[in-house]
């Protein structure tokens, strides 16, 4: 009975060890992403159009995370990203936007932001109230689909 718990003990302890060590499970690697034809390049980039319609600071900061995250996989030079922001998500676009910071820091990497003039005027805002560098369309949601019919892929994050 004793030898069958010096045994098991044993095994335990070979088991844990690598644990103990710091290995890490083993884990399959990542699939990699197929890029399509044509090729995503500085004369032919991938034309990405995001939409911001919620006024969620989580849910808006997660789609500026995408913006990042797609500029990461393509390349700064391979992608642009356009954002258009309208109703309730207009409010991520705002001098006194919550996500300011991170607005003002995409703008630096070329992502375009526009706001919806027809929220600015509902909403008795107007175009100096914007960030800076934040452009707008008279409607958003009318751009994204002129955009979307001139070639770009359209995210609703």
């Amino acid at each position: 009975m004793r030898r069958l718990r010096l045994i098991q003990a044993a095994l335990l302890l070979a088991l844990l060890a690598p644990l103990a060590a710091g290995a890490q499970p083993a884990r399959a690697a990542f699939k990699e992403t197929v890029l399509s034809d044509p090729q995503p390049g500085f004369d032919d980039p991938r034309r990405i159009l995001l939409q911001i319609s919620t006024s969620d600071e989580r849910e808006i900061n997660n789609i500026l995370w995408n913006a990042v995250n797609l500029q990461k996989f393509y390349g700064i030079d391979n992608v642009k990203i356009a954002v258009v922001a309208f109703g309730p998500g207009m409010v991520a676009l705002y001098k006194d936007s919550p996500v300011r910071e991170r607005i003002e820091s995409l703008l630096k990497y070329g992502i375009e932001f526009l706001g919806c003039g027809n929220t600015m005027e509902t909403t008795h805002r107007s175009p100096d109230d914007l960030i800076e560098g934040v452009d707008y369309v008279q409607a958003g949601i009318a751009e994204i689909v002129e955009r979307q019919l001139d070639g770009w892929i359209y995210i609703k994050p």
